[in-house]
């Protein structure tokens, strides 16, 4: 039948590129939907990681350049928003050149614009034809959450959808709601711009996923730059066009002035235009019941990406990929685990957290060893001036027969995320801190302080007790 597909998949995100592009490749007939050619590429490219990674990278090179008046240089004038914003899409629209529908079909797959709601527990229809697919993966990924304030209707809000697509920025004021990954974010990158940033967070600290005392070296990074952060706080009512009333913690109020507000409250999902009571698909405050296989409770419908309630990154989605294609092919199904996750947050300095964290670690009842180590007295953070750096190192308990492994850690420095790949690969692998240990490292690159705080663990062996050894020992045999 011309509309019978082996595989169906609602949503040209990367957990939607990744499994209908395979399922392609090896000959079987798939049909990916999304809303619009210029919405394929997901969240990622229009609204996330490339646009949000490109607008960075201008606010660091504007950064470096202030920074070199230290050595005299000379620096004026303000940064043109509206001929960043404009690189901002000239990278995008690279990308773009490998994730549009023309693509896609010469790719093999058929491809269809327009919104997707189910037909039956093995159909859907779009602008009124109906699709059948012997299995069907939801990966129509997550939106930005609305501001819920008495009088938003006031004031201009962006949020990560609608700011990308400006030719300019309106005011030099800006009120940032969220202390998470998106709202420091951006807001440094914006503050670097020329904008006054001001960033409101409800809780004690912000990014409060991250050990808080990686947090706290953020936190005053950022002030340092200029900006000012309010924490246990938040937007009671915006009372005028260009103020809100703040409530902080201990219910003191105070008055602020702004030209626009960045909102990052956290994601939500559009559930209701799929007709998901049609197929027996369950939802549960707001999100759709998934089993650790990704399936819904219709077992021929599974989720990717974002939409699966799970961590919501581009790196989560392209795990579910091989999770499902794996699980799809082979009796041997595999069951989600989150264990070897890794994120970054790329402010600058960088945070990278990767492995199981603390709490983790506590429900599971492991045995483990937190080490800590500054950057203060590393050659390489001396001389590229970021000896502020910290890393944070989990490894099991060791002893005369147990290896000690890398459970997980977290970093904050410039290129964290970089440096610290070789442990997220000792942590995915296995592998026991000897492994770190024992490399040899280019003098000085900066990963060198994976291997000097394995070092400082290894130093703990040398007890008064076995350093009298091994003066005697050294001593008999020489």
């Amino acid at each position: 039948m011309e509309n019978s597909f082996d595989m169906i998949v609602i949503g040209a995100g990367s957990g939607g590129l990744g499994v209908s592009l395979f399922m392609a490749k090896i000959g079987l007939k798939t049909l990916i939907v999304d809303e619009s050619d210029a919405h394929i590429g997901g969240d990622c490219l229009n609204y996330g990681c490339v646009p949000s990674k490109a607008l960075i990278h201008v606010s660091r090179l504007v950064s470096d350049a202030r920074k070199s008046e230290d050595f005299g240089m000379s620096v004026s004038g303000q940064p043109d928003i509206a001929k960043v914003m404009q690189y901002v899409v000239d990278r995008q629209e690279v990308i773009r050149k490998h994730e549009n529908a023309d693509f896609l079909r010469q790719e093999g797959l058929e491809v269809v614009l327009g919104r997707a709601r189910f037909h039956s527990s093995h159909s859907i229809i779009v602008n009124g034809t109906v699709y059948t697919g012997r299995k069907i993966v939801l990966a129509t990924g997550s939106s930005p959450r609305a501001l819920d304030v008495p009088g938003v209707d006031l004031v201009r809000v962006y949020d990560n959808e609608s700011l990308f697509g400006l030719h300019d920025f309106q005011g030099r004021k800006l009120l940032v709601v969220g202390g998470g990954p998106i709202g420091v974010e951006i807001g440094q990158a914006l503050l670097r711009l020329g904008v006054q940033v001001t960033l409101v967070h409800r809780g004690a600290q912000i990014l409060p996923k991250e050990e808080p005392e990686i947090a706290a070296i953020l936190h005053q990074k950022l002030e340092e730059e200029g900006m000012q952060i309010l924490l246990n706080t938040q937007v009671h009512q915006f009372t005028a066009p260009n103020e809100a009333l703040l409530v902080h913690g201990d219910r003191i109020r105070s008055k602020l002035d702004f030209d626009s507000v960045f909102a990052s409250i956290g994601r939500t999902y559009e559930l209701g235009s799929l007709d998901l009571e049609k197929v027996g698909i369950e939802t549960e405050k707001g999100k759709i019941k998934v089993n650790q296989y990704l399936q819904t409770t219709n077992k021929d419908i599974f989720t990717a990406g974002d939409i699966a309630g799970y961590l919501q990154f581009s790196h989560a989605a392209e795990q579910h990929t091989r999770l499902l294609l794996n699980n799809l092919f082979s009796p041997l199904k595999k069951k989600l685990s989150n264990d070897h996750m890794s994120w970054v947050t790329f402010t600058d300095p960088e945070i990278a957290t990767f492995g199981l964290q603390k709490i983790d670690m506590d429900r599971k009842g492991l045995d483990y060893e937190r080490l800590v180590m500054g950057f203060e007295d590393d050659d390489r953070a001396v001389v590229d001036s970021y000896r502020y750096g910290k890393l944070v190192l989990y490894i099991s308990k060791g002893g005369l027969l147990r290896k000690q492994k890398i459970l997980g850690g977290s970093m904050i420095a410039p290129n964290a995320g970089e440096l610290i790949q070789e442990l997220i690969l000792a942590n995915t692998m296995g592998l026991d801190i000897d492994a770190i240990f024992n490399k040899i490292y280019p003098y000085p690159v900066a990963s060198r302080v994976n291997q000097m705080i394995i070092v400082k663990q290894k130093e703990k062996i040398l007890t008064p007790t076995i350093n009298t050894f091994l003066r005697k020992w050294y001593r008999f045999l020489n």
